[in-house]
This record gives C-alpha cells, sequence and structure tokens, in this order.
C-alpha cells in the first residue's frame, strides 16, 4: 500500500478488523506483509504446513479441495471486492492447511504469520483479544457454514438411498 493512512483504510475493509481503531490498526499495519502472486501461483497447498493468514487486498482466487480420488474441486472462489481473507486457521494452531488457494488473476496480499500474531498480541493486549475474537468469529462462521452443507449432502445422500 502506499502510505500508512491507505494501510488503515484499507484494513478497515474487512470485517476481521473493521472494529479496531486506527491507531491499533497502525499497529497492525507495521507487522503485516505485502506479497504479490501471479495468475495460476497455489498460494496454499491442502496438506501442507500453514503459518501465515492472507487478506486479499487485489484480485480473485479460488479455494480448492481434493477427492477422496485425488481430484481437485473448487469449493469456493473469493474476489477482492468480497474483502475476504484466508488461511485464518494458521494463526490459531499452525497446522496443515485445509484447502489449496490458488490465483486467478494477479493478486496483492498483505501477510500476517503466525508468529508475528503471537508477538503482535502479546505487545498489545487489548488489541490481541479483539484480534483473536475477530478470528474466532471468522472461524466459527465458516464451521457453521460447513455443518449446514454436510447436514444438506446427508440429507441427498439419505433421500437417494431412500429412493432406491
Amino acid at each position: 500500500m502506499r502510505s500508512d493512512e491507505d494501510m488503515i483504510r484499507g484494513l478497515k475493509t474487512f470485517k476481521l478488523f473493521s472494529r479496531l481503531p486506527d491507531e491499533d490498526l497502525a499497529c497492525l499495519a507495521e507487522v503485516m506483509e505485502e506479497k504479490n502472486f501471479p495468475a495460476g501461483t497455489v498460494i496454499l497447498r491442502e496438506g501442507d504446513s500453514g503459518d501465515q493468514m492472507f487478506l486479499l487486498l487485489e484480485g480473485s482466487v479460488d479455494v480448492l479441495k481434493t477427492t477422496l480420488f485425488g481430484e481437485p474441486y473448487v469449493t469456493a472462489s473469493l474476489k477482492d471486492s468480497y474483502h475476504c481473507s484466508f488461511g485464518e486457521m494458521a494463526l490459531i494452531d499452525e497446522g496443515t492447511r485445509s484447502a489449496t488457494v490458488r490465483a486467478k488473476t494477479d493478486c496483492r496480499t498483505l501477510a500476517l504469520s503466525a508468529e508475528q500474531f503471537k508477538r503482535f498480541c502479546r505487545e498489545y493486549p487489548g488489541i490481541g483479544v479483539e484480534l483473536l475474537m475477530a478470528v474466532s468469529a471468522t472461524l466459527v462462521r465458516n464451521l457453521r457454514a460447513e455443518n449446514e452443507n454436510l447436514r444438506i449432502v446427508y440429507q441427498a445422500l439419505i433421500e437417494e438411498i431412500e429412493a432406491h
């Protein structure tokens, strides 16, 4: 981003950070790193270890999962206009990636590593609690959506079995 003011204005567009005051966002902006990815680049790979989350500033990405037969399929397409993030789970557990994220177009992102996030939370505990709550709310929202998807698939499977 061009300036601190631009960075703060950009961060405010993300639901994850929308409730934070400008001073807090300025502190957070200092630990984030801009990363650019050309179209076609795999940003995250399902099964790899994860240690960063990303904010999508410009461009669009596909989120892919792999079937039991090793075939990738797109579960979501994200655009910069959605003001979305991906890879948030890495901030909490640094486990393996649950999906692949591939750039559909040239992408500009801001990355926050788990190490930077933890250090930031220790240095700014008040802001850290707000950020942890925001990240947790995002993860809970995603989990609830996936639970609903599983319910729908399960119901469809039952109906298919009963029909035959």
